[in-house]
């Protein structure tokens, strides 16, 4: 597979992803310019992305000194001291793109290290930033990489990044990272002002942003318009810890929702039961990220700029057989930036990009129909009957077909109102057809779909409470859900990629996801016991940068009176309750009782439901700071390196101590074949993960 790019191409593609273009194929020689960092003057830093085998996209902000705005050059060199320079350009900022530039470098070589550094015609300049070039699409060597996901810099600390650039800068030369994969959630458009809440959890608030024209929904602000969403990256571009990351690493960058909006879908929010129609805020939110993320995506813009399209807040009231509102504002928002793609590394690692927020259906466990069912789960945290979340999910499609006419639970009734509509897509039709094809023509030994939102099925076994131990009994016909909102409760289009990856026979099928502010590893599977298990691919969630989840809201949630609290939580005397929940997630009520109850975590293992998540093989529904693959012909390896929770931030150079480093590896698997993770723990006791 050839993705050489030659001078053409570069200024084509250049103009196709809003970026200015420099050429790399001069013979090297000295800087001729002169250069004095000024952080003051770049006070956000520098960057790069989405590097392939010849070319990689740098970016700086160079906001006016003195009111004057100033005419950048960027320099790429083949060491620090900018004495083997290899490319010099103009590099274009304006006020149309908040003062950011982004510049395609081509023709470099492959799987090089490469500095580069932006400056002024008075000789003023960035930081210098250090990048890579991928592998050839023919390179054997090995591929490494972290990804990551969900920082949240307004009650957190970045700690997980210091650890992740000091493990780096002590390896080999031979055995750092190639680059960094951001799963979304790069910074959060809602924001606390510490005067409206000192401390979330046992966190302080920090002050990150103000929104001049923002909203308030109970003690929380949103941003409304493109200075605000602007206000909100730049304050998280100022973090320290951030800037360092971004200048060692090149980045491969997919956002998440909250980039746009919490609760939101396409270009519509939801604050409680209140609908909003946010056609604007959606290009204010996609062009904020486009100014900000140097990556090879798509707009309606030319170079250095993104054309907004002019669009209303008005109603959506008309939806396509796949959920998509036809508004034509809605359309436009949501087109007005497209960054589903597809980046190679060499001969072993594909990695295949896809937005989960921008073209999916309304999650229908969140519509107001289904409200009058919560009573009915409201005594079992967490969970609902799996097969509400089926039906809902499924619509039309359900029982082959025949969907019930009802949503029961107990006895507690619905009209089923999913019943003659189709089932939910978190992809969209031609983000999906895209998707399949790209899969399926990739001729790399792993395959590797980075999913924003977790793809492991979350659930338990409330159908094994020990009787009495709640008022009522558990109303569901078997094993309780986690619910709609991502791929766990995605049934029906979860399986459809499932049966096209056995279909197609597609070995090293490997998912990366994040959002859920949790560890987790396991197998891709359309289905649990009762059904059939029949794995096709492997799937891993890190746990989050910074932001707090579900296990710590639990902690201070979850009523001490509560007969179910012994599932979530192993209460201690003197120190925080211990996380009972990842033993519940992993091997059922029986186990987590039995842990709370006795602290002996091999007579809880012995009393694992066998049936609740063979897919499983770790989770940590706390777990803080990062994963890291290594894919080589033989086999794919993620390690999650787990930092202690970061509340504050740590000054130390390696950012902190571990809670533990955990290994799973599984060998490369031919098609047909059940895929086989083997674990290894290299430090710490995760023992409840287990």
């Amino acid at each position: 597979m050839s993705t050489a790019i030659d001078r053409r191409r570069l200024l084509s593609l250049a103009a196709a992803i809003g970026a200015s273009a420099a050429w790399g194929g001069a013979r090297a020689a000295p800087s001729k310019l002169k250069w004095t960092e000024r952080p003051d003057l770049f006070p956000h830093g520098v960057a790069s992305g989405d590097p392939q085998s010849d070319s990689v996209i740098l970016w700086t902000r160079r906001p006016p000194a003195d009111g004057k705005p100033a005419r950048l050059t960027v320099e790429v060199a083949e060491d620090q001291a900018f004495q083997r320079v290899v490319a010099t350009a103009p590099a274009a900022v304006s006020a149309d793109v908040g003062w950011t530039t982004r510049v395609l470098v081509g023709g470099l070589k492959p799987s090089r290290e490469y500095w580069y550094r932006f400056t002024d015609d008075d000789g003023t300049g960035s930081r210098i930033g250090r990048t890579l070039t991928a592998p050839a699409p023919d390179d054997p060597r090995e591929v490494r990489f972290a990804f990551v996901s969900c920082q949240d810099a307004n009650a957190g600390a970045m700690n997980a990044w210091r650890r992740m650039l000091f493990e780096d800068q002590q390896a080999p030369a031979d055995r750092r990272l190639d680059f960094v994969c951001h799963l979304g959630d790069f910074i959060y458009e809602i924001i606390w002002y510490p005067e409206d809440r000192a401390r979330r959890y046992d966190r302080q608030v920090r002050e990150v942003a103000r929104y001049a024209n923002g909203v308030k929904f109970q003690d929380m602000h949103y941003p409304t318009t493109l200075d605000d969403y602007r206000a909100v990256w730049l304050g998280y571009l100022k973090d320290p810890d951030l800037q360092d990351v971004r200048a060692w690493f090149p980045f491969v960058n997919m956002g998440d929702n909250h980039e746009f909006s919490w609760r939101g879908y396409q270009s519509i929010q939801k604050f409680g039961a209140e609908v909003v129609w946010g056609q604007t805020r959606r290009v204010a939110a996609n062009q904020a990220w486009f100014e900000h993320q140097p990556a090879r995506v798509i707009h309606k813009g030319a170079l250095n700029r993104f054309d907004a399209p002019k669009v209303a807040n008005v109603a959506v009231t008309a939806f396509d057989d796949q959920g998509l509102g036809q508004e034509p504002g809605n359309l436009a928002a949501i087109g007005s930036l497209t960054s589903y793609r597809a980046l190679r590394f060499g001969r072993h690692v594909e990695l295949i990009l896809t937005d989960q927020h921008a073209y999916r259906t309304e999650d229908p466990g969140d519509r107001p129909e289904a409200r009058p069912l919560d009573a009915a789960t409201a005594d079992f945290p967490e969970f609902q009957p799996q097969e509400v979340t089926e039906i809902l999910d499924a619509g039309r499609a359900y029982a082959g077909g025949k969907p019930p006419a009802e949503v029961r639970i107990g006895d507690a009734a619905i009209p089923n109102f999913r019943k003659d509509q189709a089932p939910v897509t978190m992809l969209g039709a031609t983000q999906k057809a895209w998707f399949l094809k790209t899969l399926k023509a990739s001729s790399a030994t792993w395959k590797i779909w980075g999913a924003t939102n977790g793809t492991l099925e979350m659930r338990c076994d409330y159908q094994n409470l020990p009787a009495g131990l709640t008022k009522k009994p558990w109303p569901g016909a078997g094993y309780g859900d986690g619910g709609g909102g991502d791929w766990s409760g995605c049934y029906a289009e979860r399986g459809e990629i499932y049966d096209f990856v056995r279909d197609n026979k597609i070995a090293g099928f490997s998912i990366i996801s994040g959002d859920r502010h949790s560890f987790w590893a396991g197998y891709s599977a359309k289905a649990l016991p009762p059904k059939a298990f029949e794995p096709v691919g492997l799937a891993f969630i890190t746990g989050s940068i910074s932001a707090s989840g579900m296990a710590e809201a639990l902690e201070h949630g979850f009523p001490k009176a509560h007969p179910l609290r012994p599932l979530f939580l192993a209460d201690r005397a003197n120190a925080k309750p211990e996380h009972a929940m990842n033993m519940l997630i992993r091997h059922g009520v029986r186990s987590a009782l039995e842990y709370t109850a006795s602290r002996d975590v091999s007579k809880a293992r012995a009393l694992s439901n066998p049936d609740l998540a063979p897919h499983l093989k770790f989770v940590d529904m706390a777990g803080h700071g990062y994963a890291v693959v290594r894919a080589s012909a033989e086999a794919l390896e993620t390690e999650f390196v787990a930092i202690e929770r970061p509340i504050e931030r740590n000054p130390a150079p390696d950012g902190g101590p571990l809670e533990y480093r955990v290994v799973h590896t599984a060998k490369l698997w031919k098609a047909g074949e059940r895929p086989k993770l083997e674990q290894r723990v290299i430090e710490g006791d995760p023992k409840l993960s287990i």
